[in-house]
């Protein structure tokens, strides 16, 4: 499961307003930086039949089989630290990320 918080939902929702089309978020990983893997958002025009899909203050989140395996139980959240603002990733199954931020391992 894949939850996104009420904040991030809003945050989403406005950024596919202002692009006047989209079915959702697609949200999966890539091999990256100095721990393996980092995450990547995109925005979904056309959905692919392989995607598990889910649903979070009305804003779909798609994630294709292969990134579910290191993105299940993940919570997304829009945060706000002083100048800084961005999407933040609680995930279960991360045990450990690199200095700067830029990826993960699990």
């Amino acid at each position: 499961m894949i939850q996104l918080t009420e904040n991030a939902a809003t945050h989403v929702r406005d950024f596919l307003a202002n692009r006047g089309k989209g079915e959702g978020i697609r949200l999966g990983v890539k091999t990256s930086g100095c721990s393996g893997l980092a995450y990547v958002l995109e925005f979904v025009d056309q959905t692919d039949d392989h995607d598990q899909i889910f649903e979070s203050y009305g804003v779909k989140v798609f994630v294709d089989p292969k990134s579910l395996v290191y993105l299940d139980g993940l919570e997304m959240d829009y945060v706000k630290n002083g100048l800084n603002e961005g999407f933040e990733f609680r995930n279960p199954n991360q045990k450990g990320a690199c200095g700067c931020g830029e990826s993960f391992s699990v």
